[in-house]
């Protein structure tokens, strides 16, 4: 769905640049979004949450699984020696 008319930015591009890392003032400088008319500043926030509220537990899985794998632990142990 196309959420920003101006700069023609919809929602899939949003949830990508969200799961990339991006913040919504990122975002916002990346694809303009919001940055003309201003109407849909509410609903690509919106969009920005709801990304946001599931990338953590993706993001802890995965710190999670890069500290249990032995190449992790072997240059840990090489920067401690």
């Amino acid at each position: 769905m196309i959420v920003c008319v101006c700069q023609r930015v919809s929602d899939r591009d949003i949830a990508r640049h969200v799961r990339a890392g991006m913040c919504f003032s990122d975002i916002q400088l990346e694809l303009g979004v919001a940055t003309q008319c201003g109407r849909c500043e509410g609903c690509a926030r919106d969009i920005v949450a709801q990304c946001s509220a599931t990338q953590p537990v993706a993001a802890i899985q995965l710190a999670t699984s890069i500290l249990e794998s032995k190449a992790w632990n072997s240059s840990a142990h090489l920067a401690a020696v």
